[in-house]
């Protein structure tokens, strides 16, 4: 269905995406009654003053996050401006890449060629999340095999491209934002008839067409704890396709061919700082003055926090392709007490009679919005028991069962990892068995404990409890397209537990399965041949 806006991330999105499902707090209650003794090492910080929150003067505490946000205005704020040599071939590094040993490392320095040569430590530090950033290369070729005008074309004359749900056809004209998607299949005739009319074409997932964007958004991932996603934006010369608006997402535009003249505006107000949703469409009247304002040519890199106001118009002389890859969003500390506030209460009201007690018999007559303007010493007691209660909540916090439930939303999100050549011919998608001459060959080979294994991906799997069970969680089986398969796991039994966190933290090195914590060999190898089976573990030599 159309929107007025949906963020970069949202549209990267095959399905439409609703909102997080409310929190399992039966789940999460009874995984914390287990760890009562360790519920003060959760280490949760203090809840704010409900009186604070409630009184008109409560904005004026969160006015500090827009000062950082906005520390420097206009003139005072300096964007960065970096030039760098030339790149190495992106085929080559995704193939260095593939060499090396651990996948966190891995996403770590196709970070840094991403954002080169600003250091990823500095960026984390003084950029993310605060103020925007511009890398100008002065070297077209440096993101050269990522993505083309070519390559779009390709997947629009051989894979079954649908409008609304891969591609987008955009105007903005005169102030007003229009799209132009026919229903059924974009084929190449139609899509490139609206582009010479003046279109922008937007396509909403090309990792799920793109190798290369599903490798390298598959390893990003794990730079950000959170889902990479990608949109490709294809624009004629001298038009722009989107009106004004601040997105949800941390956003890298990455400039591929042509260029784009590129405005960037501070959030008009404290409450867009790093805000929760993205915007409507904005008026120019709206927005004020840039705050940057470049041409990005190829090779270039912008980036801008979630809540900053962006627009990108093409220059008469030149088209635009630009990839926007995109993470972070509903990625923050009131996602996840989202999760953990509701469970918290529901414990506390169980084990601690003071969330039991009965409300006072006149509170109606003192408390409320149309009392809220009356000198009562009741209210100032009211409020002072609220806040009491707040901060003992904080000791009946499932933070970790919390924190769990974020990460099984994280690896649903998660695209499936892009295997090397050697791991391919390690895991299962590699094992001989196949149909030859008449008859099955190639199913002799089998996992002893003497065979070394270790998980696919650092993040690719993960143990949780739902309470009455313990899960393992994993991406290996994941879509490309996202959320098209459920949740991916399966039930593991207890004795396999301490198991499979053993193989978890050996991570990267090989393991042998007769190392696996267990009762019998038996059962180390069974475990290990359902690992196997499902993708998470692969072998240190090919069976």
């Amino acid at each position: 269905m159309e929107r007025t806006h949906m963020s970069a991330f949202a549209l990267y999105q095959s399905l439409s995406t609703d909102s997080p499902a409310p929190a399992k707090t039966a789940s999460l209650q009874v995984v914390e009654k287990k760890k009562k003794r360790k519920r003060k090492e959760n280490g949760v910080s203090k809840v704010n003053t409900v009186k604070a929150q409630l009184k008109p003067e409560r904005k004026k505490m969160r006015k500090k996050l827009l000062k950082s946000a906005q520390r420097e205005e206009a003139a005072e704020m300096q964007v960065e401006e970096c030039v760098n040599g030339d790149s190495e071939d992106l085929d080559a590094l995704l193939a260095d890449l593939a060499k090396v040993n651990n996948s966190r490392e891995r996403a770590s320095q196709l970070f840094q060629w991403l954002i080169n040569p600003i250091p990823a430590k500095t960026f984390f530090r003084d950029t993310w999340e605060k103020k925007p950033i511009l890398v100008q290369r002065k070297n077209p070729n440096y993101y050269k095999g990522l993505f083309s005008t070519a390559e779009f074309d390709r997947i629009l004359r051989q894979e079954d491209v649908q409008y609304g749900v891969n591609l987008d056809v955009t105007s903005y004209t005169n102030g007003t934002r229009e799209t132009h998607n026919p229903p059924g299949r974009a084929l190449p005739f139609t899509v490139w008839n609206f582009y010479e009319s003046g279109c922008s074409l937007r396509m909403l997932n090309p990792q799920a067409f793109s190798s290369t964007v599903w490798n390298v958004l598959s390893i990003l991932q794990e730079q950000f704890g959170s889902m990479a996603g990608a949109n490709v934006y294809l624009t004629p010369p001298g038009t722009q396709g989107f009106a004004p608006h601040y997105d949800d997402i941390e956003a890298f535009i990455v400039q591929l061919e042509g260029k784009k003249h590129w405005r960037v505006y501070n959030p008009r107000t404290e409450d867009e700082v790093l805000p929760v949703f993205s915007s409507p469409n904005f008026d120019q009247s709206d927005i004020g003055k840039p705050i940057l304002e470049v041409v990005l040519e190829a090779g270039d890199l912008l980036y801008f926090p979630r809540g900053f106001i962006h627009q990108g118009e093409c220059l008469p002389d030149a088209h635009s392709l630009h990839i926007t890859i995109s993470s972070y969003q509903k990625n923050s500390w009131g996602d996840l007490m989202q999760k953990m506030v509701p469970a918290a209460l529901e414990i506390a009201m169980e084990e601690d009679v003071e969330f039991r007690q009965g409300l006072p018999l006149d509170y109606l007559t003192y408390m409320g919005v149309q009392n809220s303007d009356k000198d009562d010493p009741r209210r100032t007691k009211f409020f002072s028991r609220i806040e009491s209660l707040m901060k003992k909540l904080t000791t009946y916090a499932p933070v970790d069962a919390a924190v769990d439930q974020k990460a099984r939303d994280y690896l649903h999100d998660c695209l499936p990892p892009m295997l090397s050549p050697e791991e391919s011919a390690s895991s299962v998608k590699g094992a001989p068995a196949r149909w030859e001459l008449g008859q099955v060959v190639g199913v002799g080979a089998h996992i002893t404990t003497q065979t070394r294994v270790r998980v696919l991906r650092a993040g690719c799997a993960r143990l949780c409890s739902d309470g009455e069970a313990v899960h393992l969680y994993y991406t290996t089986d994941n879509s490309r397209v996202y959320h098209k398969e459920e949740p991916k796991s399966f039930e593991i039994n207890a004795e396999h537990t301490d198991a499979i966190e053993f193989l978890i933290h050996s991570y990267p090195k090989f393991v042998t399965v007769g190392s696996f914590p267990g009762d019998s060999a038996e059962d180390r190898v069974a475990l290990a041949e359902l690992l196997f089976e499902r993708g998470i573990i692969h072998t240190a030599e090919p069976l």
